[in-house]
């Protein structure tokens, strides 16, 4: 902190009051909110519940957000290199320095790699004194890098996800994991052809994702029927229901289609949760049948009279890791199919008049495109995608209640296309890691999970409002666009 202030003051430019005033009441702010959510704590002493103070962690975190908040005025203002010095010995200091709690180490450590991180590209690039504007653009040029390169980067990823159950690291947790991530990768991307290319604003996609694990469930509950037929019958189940919605909700535009949206994902989940006779109300629906080997064989040590067990077919011993890891392949393939599907629609007629429509809705119908037709098959495609994604939720937990199917969900699955950066196919998978991947990584961090979690999602939404990798370039040009190096030859030649 001295080292800091003695070099803010042999710069001349620098308003050291002014800076320690934005520091001062960001660091007032950080009091606001850690004294109730960090300082005060309910604790259960026998049959009552008392409140205990923590108030030392409340002033270690206002003076770390303090001291953060002067090393980002700093590096904004040009002195980006004692930033990271100071730094790179708060984060040494932090590891070996003992704290209050472990929480407050991972924090300090984090904050501290933050700053170096911001100090470095500040160094590197001299960002520090570019405008907003100049950062946007950098930004957007570092997505049009992204995309271009998701050539290999895509194969690279797909190989390390066919590899990952095998790897020496990979427990049953990391493969649970795992599902759960690729599950919202699917669900981003199904909500990303309805959010990103066509541009529609969808707050109640958690509805045909309760619709799909729901068909699954009543059919094979009813019906007997096994997954392998439920799948497909689930996501034309879903489809028709974003049709049903869609013919009379779909000429709305803006605030008005969200909130239209938004009570349809409330509407279905009332509904399964007071229709009790057929759906099992509040109490859902248990014992919801496992998929087999694609019907040959079952995943069970006995498997029932007349059927074969998995590890009886190749010949190898029982381990209940086999039914984890083919759900995991099960679900990796699905959400690759919805990824190749959305990838080739996005080239054909239909994909191009969809992104048509998220630039310009009225542009688009002058060029005689019928905009309530095209949402309506965005809405419908989506819609059987989070149908299929439903029944492999069902399928997986064995149990479902409409407490699996409220708004959080929709809100989550939105942050994952958002943060992303809507219309990027990387940036869902991205997004899907931090969102989802992050929170179960450090589920150690008890009741400051979600606090971090919810400050990380602050902080990347304020540096990149569009989403980490948005790229709104169309998917096919009429003429290939020119690099600026090649537009600067140009005009220098014509000079």
């Amino acid at each position: 902190m001295t080292a800091i202030a003695s070099h803010a003051n042999a710069r001349p430019g620098l308003n050291v009051g002014a800076m320690l005033k934005e520091a001062g009441l960001t660091a007032l702010v950080a009091l606001a909110l850690t004294f109730p959510l960090v300082g005060l704590r309910t604790v259960d002493v026998g049959s009552r519940l008392t409140i205990t103070t923590r108030f030392d962690e409340v002033l270690i975190s206002v003076l770390l957000v303090f001291v953060g908040r002067i090393g980002l005025i700093l590096t904004r203002e040009g002195h980006a290199l004692p930033v990271l010095v100071v730094s790179l010995v708060v984060a040494v200091a932090a590891w070996f320095a003992p704290l209050p709690s472990e929480i407050l180490r991972v924090i300090t450590i984090a904050g501290a790699a933050v700053l170096a991180i911001r100090a470095v590209i500040a160094v590197r690039r001299d960002r520090s004194t570019l405008s907003q504007q100049e950062r946007d653009r950098a930004m957007d040029r570092l997505g049009a890098r992204v995309q271009d390169a998701a050539m290999w980067i895509g194969p690279i990823a797909v190989v390390f996800a066919i590899a990952l159950p095998f790897m020496p690291f990979a427990s049953r947790s990391v493969v649970d994991i795992g599902i759960l991530i690729l599950t919202y990768i699917m669900l981003g991307w199904g909500l990303n052809i309805v959010v990103g290319l066509a541009g529609l604003l969808d707050l109640g996609y958690v509805a045909f994702y309760a619709v799909g694990a729901y068909s699954y469930a009543l059919l094979a509950h009813y019906f007997g029927f096994s997954f392998w037929l439920c799948l497909p019958l689930a996501g034309l189940l879903a489809a028709f229901s974003g049709l049903v919605l869609g013919f009379p909700v779909l000429r709305l535009r803006g605030d008005y289609f969200a909130i239209v949206t938004l009570g349809f994902g409330e509407i279905i989940r009332v509904v399964l949760l007071n229709w009790a006779v057929f759906t099992g109300g509040p109490n859902g629906i248990s014992g919801i049948p496992r998929p087999s080997f694609f019907g040959i064989a079952d995943f069970d040590r006995r498997p029932p009279e007349g059927e074969i067990a998995f590890h009886q077919l190749f010949g190898i011993a029982f381990d209940p890791m086999h039914r984890i890891i083919f759900l995991y392949y099960l679900i990796l393939v699905l959400a690759l199919l919805v990824n190749f599907f959305t990838m080739r629609i996005r080239k054909l007629p239909l994909g191009r008049a969809w992104e048509a429509l998220r630039e310009d809705d009225i542009a688009c119908t002058s060029l005689g495109i019928n905009r309530t037709n095209i949402k309506l098959a965005a809405f419908t495609i989506a819609a059987m995608f989070g149908g299929f994604a439903g029944s492999f939720f069902a399928t997986r937990q064995g149990f479902i209640s409409p407490e699996s199917f409220t708004f959080i969900e929709s809100a989550i699955i939105l942050a994952i296309v958002v943060l992303g950066g809507m219309g990027s196919q990387i940036g869902v998978v991205v997004a899907a890691l931090i969102v989802i991947g992050l929170p179960e990584a450090f589920r150690e961090l008890a009741e400051y999970r979600m606090l971090t979690f919810g400050m990380g999602m602050v902080l990347i939404m304020v540096w990149r409002p569009r989403g980490l990798l948005a790229h709104r370039d169309p998917t096919i040009l009429l003429h290939p666009r020119r690099s600026a190096r090649q537009q600067q030859a140009d005009s220098e030649a014509g000079a």
